[in-house]
């Protein structure tokens, strides 16, 4: 899954020389992305004309992704680029992701945990478990398949050996896209693969990624139809939605500025509990070599892991005391608010100019991609599963605790917790999925 602070501490060197974009300074960025928020929010809400007729075919949600990608692709803003200052060239980036996905998102999980009925969570059944499984699986086998499909190709572009061969770079992208940023560090260093190479397969990861992540949320305008197709049975997420809507309806209230003051509270009181503990738990676990130097334990040395699983768990206990009553006042309205701002700063991330910087490694990144959802369609047509467990299934995996919440909440706020629970899975059985996969990527690779 992609998890943006390890990636993009880790950009190429050989590339970004004095690129710095048009605006750097992220109070002007920020305003951009807000102003395009609005913009989506105010033509989505026209139900007529032009703007009624397409956000009838592309959900607000894609939107919000793209036109921040569209601003970093024209060189308009940027994540991270070098600069000359008095005659020196600086590294120089961004901080809006981080401070999206380090205080606004586990603010968001809380705020949209208020609400849950976590019985209600558990009786969606296991379809989505399976989904998710499945996705991990495709990710798997889809790595061999597609390096043996380019190798038969083309040779001579896969003939590299030693830190240098190519399936070693591919594992460091399979433990990314099972577990996250992690896993990713644990394949690297357990494969030994050439760091100075590593910026080209991490591009790849980017990428394939972001551009994965813009079909899911195309494909939630027709998540009907494909439900029909599959014949799935939507009614325990549908009695999951009505549920939750009749306890906000039978408690809401006009907010007061004293209840948005402490829904803030709440929110924000919430994720510094939990980035004080996950700061001491993963400094603790990686103090303890038993721990830190074990690649299957190595995800609990993630200060983010334990930040948005300590942040998950205080929303749940939260959702059985009277705070639950928040709701009434808009708690999960204002967690979408931050959802938004930080898919906005997750699309800045998505540089189209850069698909075609090394065209061969990223066609195999999609054909890897493309199995990965081949297999799930598959299962889901199988197992008669919604669009709603693929999508989040899919992103669980590919893209990990930063976008399967955001997804799973595009269908209902109440729906954000089945997103944090199966991403935080994904951290347990990443490295031990990318492992398998990268066994089989050197089979194919030196047979």
């Amino acid at each position: 899954m992609a998890d943006y602070p390890f990636q993009y501490n880790m950009i190429l060197q050989e590339v970004l020389v004095d690129t710095a974009p048009f605006i750097t300074e992220d109070s002007v960025v920020f305003g951009l992305l807000m102003i395009a928020l609005g913009f989506v929010f105010y033509t989505s809400s026209q139900t007529t004309g032009f703007w009624g007729k397409f956000y009838k075919y592309v959900p607000a949600l894609l939107m919000c992704y793209l036109i921040p990608s569209i601003l970093s692709s024209t060189g308009i803003i940027g994540t991270e680029w070098k600069e000359l200052e008095d005659g020196v060239l600086v590294e120089k980036s961004s901080s809006l992701y981080q401070m999206a996905s380090r205080y606004l998102l586990p603010a968001a999980l809380v705020l949209m945990t208020l609400s849950i009925d976590l019985k209600a969570v558990f009786n969606l059944g296991p379809k989505a478990l399976i989904m998710f499984l499945t996705g991990s699986v495709g990710i798997i086998i889809g790595g061999p398949i597609a390096l043996m499909i380019f190798i038969s190709i083309s040779p001579e572009s896969f003939d590299a050996t030693g830190a240098d061969a190519i399936w070693r770079g591919l594992s460091t992208i399979a433990g990314s896209w099972i577990g996250g940023g992690a896993n990713q560090a644990a394949m690297l260093e357990v494969y030994g693969y050439n760091q100075e190479l590593f910026g080209g397969v991490l591009l790849v990861d980017i990428i394939v990624a972001n551009l994965w992540m813009a079909m899911i949320l195309l494909g939630i305008g027709s998540s009907a139809r494909f439900d029909k197709w599959t014949g799935a049975d939507v009614s325990s997420i549908e009695k999951l939605k009505q549920k939750v809507n009749a306890y906000s309806q039978s408690v809401k209230r006009e907010a007061s500025f004293t209840d948005m003051m402490v829904i803030l509270g709440i929110g924000f009181g919430a994720v510094a509990i939990a980035r004080f503990t996950g700061d001491y738990l993963g400094d603790m676990m990686d103090s303890n070599p038993a721990v830190a130097d074990n690649i299957y334990l190595s995800f609990l040395t993630s200060k983010f892991f334990w930040l948005i699983s300590i942040a998950t768990v205080i929303g749940i206990i939260l959702s059985y005391t009277p705070l639950k009553k928040y709701e009434g006042a808009g708690a999960s309205r204002i967690g979408s608010i931050f959802i938004y701002i930080l898919v906005a700063t997750i699309g800045v991330h998505m540089d189209l100019s850069t698909i075609l910087e090394n065209p061969l490694l990223i066609l195999v990144g999609i054909v890897w991609m493309a199995i990965h959802a081949g297999l799930l369609i598959l299962m889901a047509k199988l197992i008669k599963a919604p669009y709603f467990f693929l999508a989040v299934g899919s992103q669980a995996n590919v893209g990990g605790a930063a976008s399967a919440p955001v997804v799973a909440a595009e269908f209902h706020p109440s729906l954000t917790t089945v997103g944090v629970l199966l991403a935080v899975f994904g951290y347990v059985v990443g490295t031990v999925g990318a492992i398998a996969c990268t066994i089989l990527m050197q089979i194919v690779a030196t047979a």
